[in-house]
């Protein structure tokens, strides 16, 4: 039974207005749904900053009440927040992150809507057996690309590989405290470059996952931060475009289901 007030997320039903919001985007860094929020929103207001979940309601251009919340990093902080959110009455989740790209053609800078996730976390089999099918809301996927066209982002769609670390999980050794990977991550981003898996990041198989048990429409849009094929370092220089470019095509596809 659904709760009045959510320990996780800091507040409850009491707290939104007569009009909820049914959409949600997420966005791992706490400081990403803060900038949602103040630059992209209009009328936004804090909703709680509970355990460095910040959640934040505000308004998109067509007058649709949103919310602009934090997952926190990786699919186990996700997975609750996401509960509650459901609980809470939300309908839609968008997922904005960023992302490492592993083919060639997919630059930093650029955006990639992820159609359905190769799934490597263990939060995803808590809720679901290995091999269920994690896929984007196919609905929701079309209205992203289409916003990525109209808004002239360059953008990319296909599947993306979730994983649960950062490190081990995306085959980094160069750039991590652990060298030394375990077998099944050797040579995995190659393997995976022949599957045409375009990307890598750590949320969206759960987000879809759940989207398919509880009955929400899911999407993912990432920021390319990190070209894999040149440098398993994440392009800081690039970040802000690729975000940028992210938060548009999620807000502007939002329009249509908010």
């Amino acid at each position: 039974m659904a709760s009045s007030f959510f320990y996780h997320l800091g507040y409850g039903h009491d707290d939104l207005p007569e009009d909820a919001p049914t959409l949600a985007v997420l966005s791992g860094d706490p400081g990403r749904a803060k900038r949602i929020a103040d630059d992209y929103l209009a009328s936004a207001r804090t909703l709680s900053e509970n355990r460095g979940l910040h959640s934040y309601l505000g308004y998109l251009e067509n007058g649709r009440p949103i919310l602009s919340a934090t997952s926190g990093m990786g699919a186990p902080s996700a997975s609750i927040v996401i509960n509650e959110l459901v609980q809470l009455g939300i309908k839609t989740v968008i997922r904005i992150g960023t992302c490492g790209s592993i083919q060639d053609h997919v630059k930093s800078g650029s955006v990639v809507v992820s159609t359905s996730a190769l799934v490597r976390q263990g939060a995803a089999r808590d809720i679901a057996p290995e091999g269920y099918p994690a896929v984007a809301d196919p609905f929701l996927t079309v209205a992203m690309v289409a916003a990525a066209r109209e808004l002239e982002v360059e953008h990319h769609h296909g599947i993306t590989a979730s994983v649960d670390t950062f490190y081990e999980g995306q085959e980094r050794s160069d750039s991590s405290a652990n060298p030394h990977l375990l077998r099944r991550h050797r040579g995995m981003t190659e393997e995976f470059r022949h599957l045409n898996v375009i990307n890598f990041e750590m949320e969206c198989g759960t987000v879809f996952t759940m989207g398919q048990v509880y009955g929400f429409r899911a999407g993912c849009v990432c920021g390319v931060i990190a070209a894999r094929s040149e440098d398993e370092h994440p392009d800081l220089n690039a970040k802000t475009r690729a975000v940028d470019g992210a938060i548009r095509v999620a807000l502007r596809a939002a329009e249509d289901f908010a």
